[in-house]
Protein backbone atom coordinates (compact mmCIF):
# COMPACT_ATOMS: atom_id res chain seq x y z
CA UNK A 1 0.00 0.00 0.00
CA UNK A 2 2.81 2.26 0.82
CA UNK A 3 4.59 1.62 -2.62
CA UNK A 4 1.33 2.43 -5.03
CA UNK A 5 1.17 5.84 -2.07
CA UNK A 6 4.79 6.64 -3.27
CA UNK A 7 3.83 6.15 -7.27
CA UNK A 8 0.44 8.11 -6.96
CA UNK A 9 2.43 11.10 -5.66
CA UNK A 10 5.34 10.26 -7.60
CA UNK A 11 2.38 10.75 -10.73
CA UNK A 12 0.99 14.05 -9.29
CA UNK A 13 4.19 15.78 -8.48
CA UNK A 14 5.98 14.63 -11.84
CA UNK A 15 7.62 11.32 -12.74
CA UNK A 16 10.91 11.59 -14.54
CA UNK A 17 10.73 7.78 -15.77
CA UNK A 18 11.27 5.81 -19.48
CA UNK A 19 7.54 5.52 -20.29
CA UNK A 20 8.82 3.32 -23.23
CA UNK A 21 10.59 0.76 -21.08
CA UNK A 22 8.54 0.85 -17.85
CA UNK A 23 6.05 -1.89 -16.82
CA UNK A 24 3.33 -0.85 -18.93
CA UNK A 25 0.70 -0.71 -16.11
CA UNK A 26 2.75 1.30 -14.27
CA UNK A 27 3.66 4.08 -17.17
CA UNK A 28 -0.11 3.86 -17.84
CA UNK A 29 -0.97 4.80 -14.63
CA UNK A 30 1.87 7.63 -14.16
CA UNK A 31 0.36 9.63 -16.97
CA UNK A 32 -3.37 8.53 -16.93
CA UNK A 33 -3.45 10.04 -12.98
CA UNK A 34 -2.73 13.75 -13.65
CA UNK A 35 -4.11 13.41 -17.17
CA UNK A 36 -7.28 12.49 -15.15
CA UNK A 37 -7.07 15.14 -12.88
CA UNK A 38 -6.43 17.67 -15.66
CA UNK A 39 -9.72 16.86 -17.49
CA UNK A 40 -11.76 16.63 -14.13
CA UNK A 41 -10.78 20.46 -13.88
CA UNK A 42 -11.28 21.22 -17.44
CA UNK A 43 -15.25 20.29 -17.25
CA UNK A 44 -15.28 22.37 -13.59
CA UNK A 45 -14.66 25.14 -15.92
CA UNK A 46 -18.37 24.56 -17.84
CA UNK A 47 -19.89 23.32 -14.07
CA UNK A 48 -19.05 26.18 -12.86
CA UNK A 49 -20.42 28.87 -15.14
CA UNK A 50 -23.28 26.87 -15.88
CA UNK A 51 -23.92 26.52 -12.29
CA UNK A 52 -24.28 30.58 -11.42
CA UNK A 53 -25.48 31.14 -15.00
CA UNK A 54 -28.60 28.88 -14.36
CA UNK A 55 -29.39 31.38 -11.45
CA UNK A 56 -30.31 34.16 -13.90
CA UNK A 57 -32.79 32.15 -16.28
CA UNK A 58 -33.50 30.04 -19.19
CA UNK A 59 -31.80 32.61 -21.62
CA UNK A 60 -29.00 33.12 -19.98
CA UNK A 61 -28.64 28.99 -19.80
CA UNK A 62 -29.62 29.44 -23.74
CA UNK A 63 -26.98 31.65 -24.00
CA UNK A 64 -24.07 29.83 -22.81
CA UNK A 65 -25.25 26.45 -24.87
CA UNK A 66 -25.49 28.19 -28.19
CA UNK A 67 -22.47 30.49 -27.43
CA UNK A 68 -21.03 26.78 -26.71
CA UNK A 69 -22.06 25.69 -29.93
CA UNK A 70 -19.78 27.88 -31.59
CA UNK A 71 -16.96 27.15 -29.06
CA UNK A 72 -16.77 24.24 -30.46
CA UNK A 73 -15.39 25.64 -33.41
CA UNK A 74 -12.37 27.14 -31.60
CA UNK A 75 -12.32 23.74 -29.43
CA UNK A 76 -11.48 21.65 -32.56
CA UNK A 77 -8.76 23.90 -33.50
CA UNK A 78 -7.73 24.01 -30.06
CA UNK A 79 -7.42 19.87 -30.10
CA UNK A 80 -6.54 19.55 -33.74
CA UNK A 81 -3.15 21.95 -32.95
CA UNK A 82 -2.82 20.00 -29.50
CA UNK A 83 -2.85 16.58 -31.81
CA UNK A 84 -0.64 17.72 -34.27
CA UNK A 85 1.91 18.99 -30.95
CA UNK A 86 1.78 15.66 -29.04
CA UNK A 87 1.74 13.25 -31.56
CA UNK A 88 5.23 15.10 -33.06
CA UNK A 89 6.66 15.72 -29.42
CA UNK A 90 6.04 12.71 -27.89
CA UNK A 91 7.89 11.09 -30.97
CA UNK A 92 10.65 12.90 -30.71
CA UNK A 93 10.46 12.02 -26.72
CA UNK A 94 10.58 7.94 -27.86
CA UNK A 95 13.66 9.16 -30.24
CA UNK A 96 15.49 10.46 -27.08
CA UNK A 97 15.70 13.58 -29.26
CA UNK A 98 14.57 16.48 -26.45
CA UNK A 99 16.11 19.32 -28.69
CA UNK A 100 13.83 18.56 -32.09
CA UNK A 101 10.59 18.32 -29.07
CA UNK A 102 10.85 21.77 -28.21
CA UNK A 103 12.10 23.27 -31.61
CA UNK A 104 8.83 21.40 -32.80
CA UNK A 105 6.87 22.72 -29.77
CA UNK A 106 7.92 26.02 -30.87
CA UNK A 107 6.84 26.09 -34.33
CA UNK A 108 3.00 24.59 -32.72
CA UNK A 109 2.74 27.44 -31.22
CA UNK A 110 3.41 29.69 -34.41
CA UNK A 111 0.61 28.45 -35.65
CA UNK A 112 -1.50 28.48 -32.41
CA UNK A 113 -0.63 32.48 -33.06
CA UNK A 114 -2.22 33.10 -36.05
CA UNK A 115 -5.27 30.89 -35.88
CA UNK A 116 -6.30 32.43 -32.59
CA UNK A 117 -6.05 35.86 -34.28
CA UNK A 118 -8.04 34.95 -37.06
CA UNK A 119 -10.96 33.55 -34.74
CA UNK A 120 -10.63 36.56 -32.91
CA UNK A 121 -11.43 38.74 -35.47
CA UNK A 122 -14.57 37.03 -37.12
CA UNK A 123 -15.72 36.00 -33.44
CA UNK A 124 -16.13 39.82 -32.37
CA UNK A 125 -17.30 41.26 -35.69
CA UNK A 126 -20.02 38.64 -36.00
CA UNK A 127 -20.88 37.74 -32.20
CA UNK A 128 -24.99 38.78 -33.14
CA UNK A 129 -25.42 36.94 -36.41
CA UNK A 130 -23.91 33.74 -35.39
CA UNK A 131 -26.31 33.87 -32.48
CA UNK A 132 -28.97 34.82 -34.67
CA UNK A 133 -28.14 31.47 -37.48
CA UNK A 134 -28.07 28.92 -34.53
CA UNK A 135 -31.49 29.76 -33.99
CA UNK A 136 -31.50 32.19 -30.44
CA UNK A 137 -34.66 34.15 -29.70
CA UNK A 138 -34.61 37.92 -30.59
CA UNK A 139 -34.39 38.17 -26.28
CA UNK A 140 -30.89 35.64 -26.32
CA UNK A 141 -29.28 37.74 -28.87
CA UNK A 142 -29.46 40.68 -26.57
CA UNK A 143 -28.93 39.12 -24.03
CA UNK A 144 -25.95 37.34 -25.45
CA UNK A 145 -23.96 39.57 -28.06
CA UNK A 146 -20.99 40.69 -25.38
CA UNK A 147 -20.68 37.49 -24.02
CA UNK A 148 -20.61 36.00 -27.22
CA UNK A 149 -17.90 38.53 -28.45
CA UNK A 150 -15.69 37.90 -24.90
CA UNK A 151 -15.32 34.27 -25.63
CA UNK A 152 -14.76 34.13 -29.18
CA UNK A 153 -12.56 37.30 -29.08
CA UNK A 154 -10.63 35.83 -26.14
CA UNK A 155 -10.48 32.87 -27.78
CA UNK A 156 -5.95 32.36 -27.39
CA UNK A 157 -6.67 31.84 -23.93
CA UNK A 158 -8.50 28.43 -25.41
CA UNK A 159 -5.92 27.97 -27.84
CA UNK A 160 -2.67 28.24 -25.92
CA UNK A 161 -4.25 26.45 -22.58
CA UNK A 162 -4.54 23.87 -24.77
CA UNK A 163 -1.85 23.45 -26.67
CA UNK A 164 0.86 24.05 -24.12
CA UNK A 165 -1.30 21.26 -22.35
CA UNK A 166 -0.87 19.44 -25.33
CA UNK A 167 3.02 19.54 -25.14
CA UNK A 168 3.68 18.64 -22.17
CA UNK A 169 1.25 15.80 -22.19
CA UNK A 170 3.59 14.27 -25.31
CA UNK A 171 7.09 15.27 -23.31
CA UNK A 172 5.37 12.73 -20.85
CA UNK A 173 5.21 15.35 -18.01
CA UNK A 174 1.34 16.19 -17.55
CA UNK A 175 1.23 17.15 -13.91
CA UNK A 176 2.09 20.72 -15.12
CA UNK A 177 -0.94 20.86 -17.28
CA UNK A 178 -2.81 19.46 -13.95
CA UNK A 179 -1.34 22.17 -11.94
CA UNK A 180 -1.84 24.75 -14.71
CA UNK A 181 -6.03 23.70 -14.45
CA UNK A 182 -6.27 23.75 -11.07
CA UNK A 183 -4.66 27.62 -10.54
CA UNK A 184 -6.79 28.50 -13.51
CA UNK A 185 -9.95 26.83 -12.26
CA UNK A 186 -9.30 28.13 -8.73
CA UNK A 187 -9.81 31.53 -10.25
CA UNK A 188 -12.49 30.90 -12.28
CA UNK A 189 -14.08 29.81 -9.73
CA UNK A 190 -13.84 32.82 -7.13
CA UNK A 191 -14.34 35.45 -10.21
CA UNK A 192 -17.42 33.88 -12.38
CA UNK A 193 -19.88 34.36 -9.74
CA UNK A 194 -18.41 37.48 -8.77
CA UNK A 195 -18.66 39.57 -12.19
CA UNK A 196 -21.70 37.29 -12.73
CA UNK A 197 -23.88 38.48 -9.55
CA UNK A 198 -21.68 41.84 -8.42
CA UNK A 199 -22.87 43.09 -5.19
CA UNK A 200 -25.70 40.70 -5.62
CA UNK A 201 -23.66 38.07 -5.16
CA UNK A 202 -24.06 37.88 -1.02
CA UNK A 203 -27.62 37.30 -1.77
CA UNK A 204 -27.24 34.87 -4.61
CA UNK A 205 -25.16 32.41 -2.28
CA UNK A 206 -27.44 33.15 0.90
CA UNK A 207 -24.42 34.98 2.52
CA UNK A 208 -25.51 37.71 5.09
CA UNK A 209 -23.08 40.11 4.56
CA UNK A 210 -22.73 43.44 6.53
CA UNK A 211 -23.91 46.26 4.20
CA UNK A 212 -19.91 48.02 4.96
CA UNK A 213 -18.47 45.11 2.70
CA UNK A 214 -21.69 45.24 -0.12
CA UNK A 215 -20.94 48.85 -0.51
CA UNK A 216 -17.53 48.75 -1.17
CA UNK A 217 -18.07 45.13 -3.24
CA UNK A 218 -15.54 45.76 -6.55
CA UNK A 219 -16.97 43.55 -8.89
CA UNK A 220 -20.07 44.94 -10.97
CA UNK A 221 -23.07 43.17 -11.79
CA UNK A 222 -22.46 41.73 -15.26
CA UNK A 223 -24.95 38.98 -15.42
CA UNK A 224 -24.34 36.58 -17.80
CA UNK A 225 -21.61 38.28 -19.18
CA UNK A 226 -19.77 37.83 -15.69
CA UNK A 227 -19.16 34.36 -16.88
CA UNK A 228 -17.19 35.14 -19.70
CA UNK A 229 -15.00 37.67 -17.78
CA UNK A 230 -14.40 35.00 -15.06
CA UNK A 231 -13.61 32.13 -17.54
CA UNK A 232 -10.99 34.08 -19.91
CA UNK A 233 -9.40 35.71 -17.16
CA UNK A 234 -9.06 32.31 -15.64
CA UNK A 235 -8.01 30.67 -18.63
CA UNK A 236 -5.72 33.41 -19.53
CA UNK A 237 -3.80 32.98 -16.31
CA UNK A 238 -3.68 29.78 -17.09
CA UNK A 239 -1.62 30.62 -20.13
CA UNK A 240 0.69 32.52 -18.36
CA UNK A 241 1.64 29.84 -16.02
CA UNK A 242 2.06 27.28 -18.43
CA UNK A 243 4.68 29.70 -20.26
CA UNK A 244 6.38 30.15 -17.18
CA UNK A 245 6.71 25.57 -17.19
CA UNK A 246 7.24 25.84 -20.37
CA UNK A 247 10.65 28.54 -20.36
CA UNK A 248 11.94 27.06 -16.87
CA UNK A 249 15.12 25.31 -16.93
CA UNK A 250 15.10 21.29 -15.49
CA UNK A 251 11.28 20.67 -17.36
CA UNK A 252 11.21 17.25 -19.69
CA UNK A 253 10.69 20.21 -22.49
CA UNK A 254 12.31 23.53 -22.09
CA UNK A 255 12.10 26.08 -24.71
CA UNK A 256 14.91 28.19 -25.35
CA UNK A 257 15.43 31.10 -28.06
CA UNK A 258 17.43 28.95 -30.50
CA UNK A 259 13.86 26.89 -30.89
CA UNK A 260 11.75 29.50 -31.72
CA UNK A 261 14.02 29.89 -35.20
CA UNK A 262 11.47 29.81 -37.73
CA UNK A 263 11.22 26.54 -39.74
CA UNK A 264 8.81 26.41 -42.12
CA UNK A 265 9.65 22.75 -43.19
CA UNK A 266 8.48 21.49 -39.86
CA UNK A 267 5.72 24.06 -39.87
CA UNK A 268 4.17 22.53 -42.70
CA UNK A 269 4.68 19.17 -41.54
CA UNK A 270 2.82 20.38 -38.03
CA UNK A 271 -0.62 21.60 -39.91
CA UNK A 272 -0.07 18.46 -42.00
CA UNK A 273 -0.57 16.73 -38.98
CA UNK A 274 -3.01 19.41 -37.55
CA UNK A 275 -4.83 20.08 -40.50
CA UNK A 276 -7.13 16.52 -40.58
CA UNK A 277 -7.41 16.21 -37.15
CA UNK A 278 -9.04 20.14 -36.89
CA UNK A 279 -11.22 18.78 -39.61
CA UNK A 280 -11.65 15.82 -37.35
CA UNK A 281 -13.32 17.34 -34.33
CA UNK A 282 -14.60 20.65 -36.74
CA UNK A 283 -16.99 17.68 -37.84
CA UNK A 284 -18.12 16.55 -34.41
CA UNK A 285 -18.13 19.92 -33.06
CA UNK A 286 -20.38 21.18 -36.30
CA UNK A 287 -22.68 18.11 -35.59
CA UNK A 288 -23.06 20.33 -31.93
CA UNK A 289 -23.96 23.18 -33.47
CA UNK A 290 -26.65 21.43 -36.21
CA UNK A 291 -27.88 19.71 -33.07
CA UNK A 292 -28.35 22.63 -30.48
CA UNK A 293 -30.20 23.94 -33.76
CA UNK A 294 -32.86 20.98 -34.20
CA UNK A 295 -32.93 21.66 -30.02
CA UNK A 296 -34.02 25.03 -30.73
CA UNK A 297 -37.00 24.32 -32.66
CA UNK A 298 -38.35 22.94 -29.51
CA UNK A 299 -37.86 26.70 -27.25
CA UNK A 300 -35.34 28.16 -24.98
CA UNK A 301 -36.21 25.80 -22.35
CA UNK A 302 -35.12 22.48 -24.35
CA UNK A 303 -32.01 24.35 -25.24
CA UNK A 304 -31.23 24.75 -21.19
CA UNK A 305 -31.88 21.80 -20.41
CA UNK A 306 -29.66 19.80 -23.11
CA UNK A 307 -26.91 22.32 -21.99
CA UNK A 308 -27.10 21.55 -18.66
CA UNK A 309 -27.46 17.76 -19.43
CA UNK A 310 -24.45 18.16 -21.93
CA UNK A 311 -22.25 19.85 -19.12
CA UNK A 312 -22.79 17.47 -16.37
CA UNK A 313 -22.15 14.35 -19.63
CA UNK A 314 -19.14 15.91 -20.44
CA UNK A 315 -17.90 16.18 -16.38
CA UNK A 316 -18.58 12.62 -16.35
CA UNK A 317 -17.16 11.76 -19.75
CA UNK A 318 -13.26 14.54 -19.08
CA UNK A 319 -11.46 12.23 -16.92
CA UNK A 320 -12.30 9.49 -19.35
CA UNK A 321 -10.48 11.42 -22.26
CA UNK A 322 -7.58 11.89 -19.36
CA UNK A 323 -7.11 8.07 -19.80
CA UNK A 324 -7.70 8.45 -23.73
CA UNK A 325 -4.68 10.80 -23.63
CA UNK A 326 -2.50 9.10 -21.95
CA UNK A 327 -2.54 6.18 -24.20
CA UNK A 328 -2.32 8.61 -27.45
CA UNK A 329 1.33 9.77 -25.45
CA UNK A 330 2.57 6.20 -24.74
CA UNK A 331 1.21 5.28 -28.48
CA UNK A 332 3.49 8.44 -29.71
CA UNK A 333 6.48 7.26 -27.59
CA UNK A 334 6.42 3.85 -28.05
CA UNK A 335 6.27 4.55 -31.89
CA UNK A 336 9.20 6.69 -31.83
CA UNK A 337 11.44 4.04 -29.99
CA UNK A 338 10.39 1.67 -32.09
CA UNK A 339 8.07 -1.02 -30.12
CA UNK A 340 4.48 -0.72 -32.27
CA UNK A 341 3.40 -3.83 -30.17
CA UNK A 342 3.97 -2.24 -27.03
CA UNK A 343 1.64 0.68 -28.50
CA UNK A 344 -0.85 -1.54 -29.25
CA UNK A 345 -0.80 -3.39 -25.78
CA UNK A 346 -1.16 0.18 -24.14
CA UNK A 347 -4.46 1.57 -26.11
CA UNK A 348 -6.14 -2.20 -24.87
CA UNK A 349 -5.57 -2.04 -21.45
CA UNK A 350 -6.88 1.89 -21.57
CA UNK A 351 -9.92 0.99 -22.95
CA UNK A 352 -10.83 -1.67 -20.51
CA UNK A 353 -10.26 0.66 -17.78
CA UNK A 354 -11.97 3.39 -19.47
CA UNK A 355 -14.96 0.75 -19.52
CA UNK A 356 -14.96 0.29 -15.60
CA UNK A 357 -14.64 3.96 -15.31
CA UNK A 358 -17.22 5.31 -17.62
CA UNK A 359 -19.81 2.27 -16.97
CA UNK A 360 -19.31 3.26 -12.64
CA UNK A 361 -20.42 6.30 -14.01
CA UNK A 362 -23.27 6.43 -16.42
CA UNK A 363 -25.29 3.93 -13.35
CA UNK A 364 -24.54 6.84 -11.19
CA UNK A 365 -26.27 9.48 -14.16
CA UNK A 366 -28.93 6.70 -14.30
CA UNK A 367 -29.51 6.73 -10.50
CA UNK A 368 -29.49 9.87 -9.61
CA UNK A 369 -30.01 12.00 -13.39
CA UNK A 370 -32.96 14.09 -11.82
CA UNK A 371 -31.82 15.06 -8.11
CA UNK A 372 -28.29 16.11 -10.66
CA UNK A 373 -29.85 18.30 -12.82
CA UNK A 374 -32.40 19.30 -9.90
CA UNK A 375 -28.98 21.18 -8.18
CA UNK A 376 -29.03 22.99 -11.27
CA UNK A 377 -32.52 24.26 -11.94
CA UNK A 378 -35.94 24.04 -10.50
CA UNK A 379 -37.87 25.32 -13.74
CA UNK A 380 -40.18 22.32 -14.33
CA UNK A 381 -39.35 21.87 -17.65
CA UNK A 382 -35.57 22.04 -18.28
CA UNK A 383 -35.74 19.94 -15.29
CA UNK A 384 -37.25 17.57 -17.60
CA UNK A 385 -35.66 18.04 -20.46
CA UNK A 386 -32.07 17.99 -18.79
CA UNK A 387 -32.80 14.61 -16.81
CA UNK A 388 -33.86 13.00 -20.09
CA UNK A 389 -30.57 14.08 -22.08
CA UNK A 390 -28.78 12.17 -18.67
CA UNK A 391 -30.51 8.99 -18.89
CA UNK A 392 -30.29 8.69 -22.87
CA UNK A 393 -27.06 8.96 -23.48
CA UNK A 394 -25.66 7.35 -20.21
CA UNK A 395 -27.17 3.93 -21.75
CA UNK A 396 -24.04 4.02 -24.00
CA UNK A 397 -21.24 4.58 -21.77
CA UNK A 398 -19.49 1.43 -22.44
CA UNK A 399 -19.29 2.18 -26.08
CA UNK A 400 -17.46 6.14 -25.59
CA UNK A 401 -15.18 4.31 -23.56
CA UNK A 402 -13.50 2.22 -26.50
CA UNK A 403 -14.41 4.46 -29.16
CA UNK A 404 -12.68 7.97 -27.17
CA UNK A 405 -8.97 5.52 -26.39
CA UNK A 406 -9.29 4.46 -30.46
CA UNK A 407 -9.59 7.60 -31.39
CA UNK A 408 -7.25 9.50 -29.33
CA UNK A 409 -4.27 6.33 -30.32
CA UNK A 410 -4.71 6.58 -33.81
CA UNK A 411 -4.07 10.76 -33.03
CA UNK A 412 -1.13 9.54 -30.82
CA UNK A 413 0.53 7.89 -34.05
CA UNK A 414 0.13 10.99 -36.41
CA UNK A 415 -2.53 8.77 -37.94
CA UNK A 416 -5.51 11.60 -37.80
CA UNK A 417 -7.46 10.86 -41.10
CA UNK A 418 -8.73 7.96 -40.06
CA UNK A 419 -10.66 9.73 -37.28
CA UNK A 420 -11.72 12.06 -39.22
CA UNK A 421 -13.29 10.27 -42.07
CA UNK A 422 -15.05 8.03 -38.85
CA UNK A 423 -16.50 11.47 -37.33
CA UNK A 424 -17.63 12.57 -40.63
CA UNK A 425 -19.59 8.70 -40.93
CA UNK A 426 -20.71 8.70 -37.32
CA UNK A 427 -21.90 12.09 -37.02
CA UNK A 428 -23.51 13.36 -40.11
CA UNK A 429 -24.23 10.65 -41.70
CA UNK A 430 -25.76 8.30 -39.19
CA UNK A 431 -26.11 11.29 -36.09
CA UNK A 432 -28.22 14.32 -37.67
CA UNK A 433 -30.23 12.92 -39.84
CA UNK A 434 -31.56 10.12 -37.66
CA UNK A 435 -31.77 13.53 -34.70
CA UNK A 436 -33.93 15.22 -36.99
CA UNK A 437 -36.14 11.96 -37.69
CA UNK A 438 -36.61 10.78 -34.28
CA UNK A 439 -37.07 14.86 -32.89
CA UNK A 440 -39.86 15.62 -35.77
CA UNK A 441 -41.11 12.23 -37.62
CA UNK A 442 -40.94 9.82 -34.45
CA UNK A 443 -42.40 11.75 -32.05
CA UNK A 444 -39.70 11.97 -29.80
CA UNK A 445 -39.49 15.66 -29.72
CA UNK A 446 -36.58 16.84 -27.93
CA UNK A 447 -35.19 13.58 -26.44
CA UNK A 448 -34.63 12.56 -30.12
CA UNK A 449 -31.34 14.26 -30.22
CA UNK A 450 -29.81 12.12 -27.31
CA UNK A 451 -31.17 9.16 -28.56
CA UNK A 452 -29.35 10.10 -31.65
CA UNK A 453 -26.04 11.06 -29.73
CA UNK A 454 -26.30 7.78 -28.00
CA UNK A 455 -26.83 5.93 -31.30
CA UNK A 456 -23.94 7.65 -32.90
CA UNK A 457 -21.11 6.91 -30.85
CA UNK A 458 -21.71 3.22 -30.29
CA UNK A 459 -21.50 3.21 -34.29
CA UNK A 460 -18.25 5.26 -34.08
CA UNK A 461 -17.00 3.08 -31.24
CA UNK A 462 -17.26 -0.14 -33.13
CA UNK A 463 -16.06 1.12 -36.53
CA UNK A 464 -13.01 2.16 -35.20
CA UNK A 465 -12.20 -0.50 -33.50
CA UNK A 466 -12.77 -2.17 -36.57
CA UNK A 467 -10.18 0.12 -37.98
CA UNK A 468 -7.60 -0.42 -35.10
CA UNK A 469 -7.40 -4.09 -35.38
CA UNK A 470 -6.27 -3.76 -39.28
CA UNK A 471 -3.05 -1.74 -37.44
CA UNK A 472 -2.30 0.59 -40.52
CA UNK A 473 -1.56 3.71 -37.78
CA UNK A 474 1.42 1.70 -36.74
CA UNK A 475 3.38 2.51 -40.06
CA UNK A 476 3.01 5.91 -40.13
CA UNK A 477 5.30 8.41 -40.03
CA UNK A 478 5.80 11.74 -37.93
Amino acid sequence: MKKWWSILRESVAGSSRDFTSEPLGLALFLLAVPMILEMIMESIFGLVDIFFVAKQGAQAVAVVGITESMLAFVFAISIGLSVSATATVSRRIGEQDPEGAAHSAAQALYVGMISSVVMSVLGIAFAPQFLAALGAEPGVVTLGTTYTRIMLGGNAAIVFLFLLNAIFRGAGDPSVSMRVLFWANLLNIFLAPCFIFGPDIFSALNINAPAWLVNVWPFPHLGVTGAAVGTTIGRGVGVLLAVYYLVRPGGRITLHRRHWKFDKTLLFNLIKIAAPAILQFAIGTASWSVLVRVTAGFGSEAIAGYVIGLRVIVFVLLPAVGMSNASSTLVGQNLGAGKPERAEAAVWRAAYINAFMLGTGGLLLLLFSRAIVGEFTAEPKVLEYGTNTLHIVSYGFLFYAFGMVLESSFNGAGDTWTPTFLNLFAFWIVEIPLAYALSYHFGLGASGVPWAITIAFSVLAVCSAIMFKRGGWKNKVV
